[in-house]
């Protein structure tokens, strides 16, 4: 079959939530069940949600795990990623608590972004390496047509929400000096925060739509009126917009459950020109591997 026969094909939608600070469950499932996925990568942060709501297949993460015992430069990024395309995830909506570098984003305040700067540096970057080599285009790191839905729904919910901005992605644990909140807004940032990458880029690589709502907690610490931030101001914030989260995904989910073609924005066939290692040079162990999240390409 074609690509472009494969893209006349109707796709019956599977919603993944990755869910971040705040987010920790996803109200309103039924036939729920925790499920656990082992993958080539190790486990997952823990057991996966699947339910449905109102008629629609899910699939929920947490993505420190519940309680929130993992810190964000050890999330097994790999593994999360390999169990939500295991169990079919074709979108996935992915929640992130950040602090703004903007004035006009003030805590409360929801941003759809659309860009991001990664300088992270102690994370593995790719599903991809030695023995089979491959390069995706990350030139927009976020599926358009899912950050589309995201930004309507939250406006007709009422909240205070930002269609575009740069998600700056720091290593962490320790939030920011004041030198580098303020060069990360010479840059032309908007938030940051400390998960969104590897997480975008292996779900560009595993073909699933993936966009980002970030959830603005504090003005990190550039603000001349803003105190240092604390984890005790974060989760102050967090708590409200807790369930203002919660409503948004309800209310997303159905709107991105239907039936529809595949994704307009090209995150389906990321990996049609990537792989870049001749066949009779690639590893057959690792190839195996990655049919896990390649098996289109591959099989």
């Amino acid at each position: 079959m074609s690509n472009n026969d494969a893209s006349l094909m109707s796709v019956k939608p599977v919603i993944g939530i990755i869910g971040g600070s705040g987010l920790y469950d996803i109200s309103g499932l039924t036939d729920q069940q925790w499920v656990t996925v082992e993958t080539p990568w190790g486990s997952p942060s823990d057991q996966l949600l699947t339910g449905n709501l109102n008629g629609v297949s899910c699939v929920f993460l947490p993505r420190h795990g519940r309680g929130h015992g993992i810190s964000p430069s050890e999330v097994n990024y790999h593994a999360n990623i390999a169990a939500m395309k295991k169990l079919g995830v074709t979108d996935i909506v992915s929640v992130s608590a950040v602090g703004s570098l903007k004035e006009e984003l003030a805590p409360g305040t929801f941003v759809v972004v659309d860009q991001v700067i990664d300088r992270t540096r102690l994370r593995n970057k790719s599903f991809f390496g030695t023995g089979l080599v491959a390069h995706v285009s990350l030139a927009d790191p976020f599926c358009q047509r899912i950050g589309q839905v995201l930004f309507e729904n939250a406006k007709t919910l009422g909240l205070s929400v930002v269609q575009g901005g740069t998600y700056l992605v720091m290593e962490g644990p320790q939030f920011s000096t004041r030198a580098e909140s303020n060069l990360y807004r010479s840059w032309g940032a908007s938030v940051i925060g400390m998960t969104n990458m590897p997480e975008a880029a292996l779900a560009r690589e595993a073909e699933i739509c993936y966009a980002t709502v970030a959830m603005v907690t504090d003005y990190d610490c550039w603000h001349e009126d803003h105190d240092a931030v604390s984890v005790e101001a974060v989760i102050k914030t967090l708590t409200a917009n807790a369930s203002n989260a919660r409503s948004l995904v309800s209310k997303v989910i159905p709107s991105l459950g239907h039936t529809r073609k595949e994704c307009y924005a090209g995150c389906c066939h990321a990996l049609n020109h990537a792989i870049i290692t001749a066949p009779h040079k690639r590893d057959p162990q690792i190839v195996e591997k990655l049919k896990w999240i390649a098996g289109r390409v591959l099989s």
